[in-house]
């Protein structure tokens, strides 16, 4: 049995794997004393540890120390590839890649060889482009919608609003609605942007992922919800891996 982790700038998602089969999985902070909350079946049978990561060096230092206290099976991380199974990365130098982004792909790839767009809407939102022959286009990394509205309430003192994910685009008459209203429009141009990119690029299908997804969908994004892309991308990785 495998043990698969996603473990974002801020949230860990992780899944219990048997050949395929998802025997357990949750979410925790990649920060948190304990990052993988809720693992307590089946510890004894995990026989391998995968991790795909864009956390800090010290917080990924930290998950590794918890996860040799409590399984005995070795931690594998996996970072971005230039190549696997017809997938070719754009980057140049794929380590300056984030792992998540091409786990992401590596999912989507083995259902949507037609072509397709991921977005991954979490701390950063990420958009990357793979045609039906396998090519990575590139893409595009933007702040996140927490992010967001996170600058402002950091860096412009004078802002005070209360966050809320709103799907209005009209003109806000309150600092409030100014800024919730505002971050829904830009988002809107990014949905736009997607959607004609899909079109231009003869991308058929969009697939979304990440803690944001939902939201972009409600806001128009015409996407399918695949919230564990990652993890299904890294289990496709790590089982290539495995001793024949």
């Amino acid at each position: 049995m495998r043990l698969l982790i996603d473990a974002g700038n801020s949230r860990l998602k992780w899944r219990l794997d048997d050949a395929g089969r998802v025997v357990d999985q949750g979410v925790g902070g990649s920060a948190d004393p304990d990052p993988v909350p809720g693992l307590t079946t089946g510890v004894a049978d995990i026989s391998r540890v995968a991790v795909s990561t864009v956390a800090s060096e010290e917080t990924r230092l930290a998950l590794l120390r918890h996860l040799s206290d409590r399984i005995k099976a070795p931690v594998r991380f996996y970072w971005a590839e230039a190549h696997r199974d017809g997938l070719t990365n754009a980057y140049h130098d794929c380590n300056q890649m984030g792992a998540d982004r091409w786990h992401a792909m590596c999912g989507a790839w083995r259902e949507h060889k037609q072509g397709f767009i991921v977005v991954d809407a979490g701390s950063a939102i990420t958009v990357d482009y793979v045609d039906s022959g396998g090519r990575h286009l590139g893409g595009f990394i933007l702040p996140g919608l927490q992010m967001m509205r996170r600058s402002l309430q950091v860096d412009a003192a004078r802002i005070d609003f209360d966050p809320g994910q709103v799907l209005v685009t009209t003109p806000g008459t309150s600092t409030s609605e100014c800024v919730n209203h505002g971050v829904a429009w830009l988002s809107g141009a990014l949905i736009d942007r997607i959607q004609r990119d899909a079109e231009k690029f003869g991308l058929n299908d969009v697939l979304a992922t990440g803690g944001d997804a939902g939201w972009l969908i409600q806001l128009g994004l015409a996407a399918e919800s695949h919230p564990s892309l990652v993890l299904e991308g890294l289990a496709i990785v790590d089982a290539g891996a495995l001793p024949e």
